[in-house]
């Protein structure tokens, strides 16, 4: 059995994250999203609201579970008896960043490789920080978010205009 990680704060999970996970899941036997814990980040949502979101919106993709984590992604990847991490790449600026990142999992743990998957054109401009800011200030984010997050962005930002419906 071959069983990849896809590791994110994802907070929220956007379609842009969905999309990442179906085309991990139809490569692997096992895909888990893992949901990182960073208590140095204030997050919008829990770590447990934010395993239900993706649970909800993977719930279509059988081979895919969710955990959390919270330190080394290498050691969770060994506690998961895994060597693949799976990262989205939207553009250039996310290659540098998650380059660095993959060569020092590889020097912590040279056992372990990191594949990137490049994103539909179609979510290319989407994270959850620009969701949650968008939203924040009355924009719609409806399709580009999973309708169980858009739900529960409805009920953490109260309406400021009726652009959110």
């Amino acid at each position: 059995m071959i069983r990849a990680v896809y590791p994110g704060s994802f907070d929220p999970i956007t379609n842009g994250h969905i999309y990442i996970a179906e085309r991990a899941s139809s490569l692997f036997d096992e895909l888990c999203v893992a949901v990182l814990h960073n208590p140095q980040k204030r997050a919008t949502f829990s770590v447990d609201e934010r395993q239900a979101m993706a649970r909800e919106a993977t719930s279509h993709l059988p081979n895919v579970r969710i955990k959390s984590f919270e330190g080394l992604l290498v050691d969770f990847m060994r506690k998961e008896q895994s060597r693949i991490i799976i990262r989205g790449l939207r553009a250039l600026s996310d290659f540098e960043y998650e380059f660095q990142l993959a060569l020092m999992n590889r020097q912590l743990a040279p056992e372990i490789e990191t594949l990137f998957i490049v994103t539909d054109a179609q979510y290319s401009y989407l994270s959850s920080r620009a969701i949650k800011e968008v939203f924040h200030f009355g924009g719609s984010v409806q399709g580009m978010v999973p309708p169980g997050v858009f739900r529960r962005l409805r009920e953490r930002f109260p309406p400021k205009n009726s652009f959110r419906e």
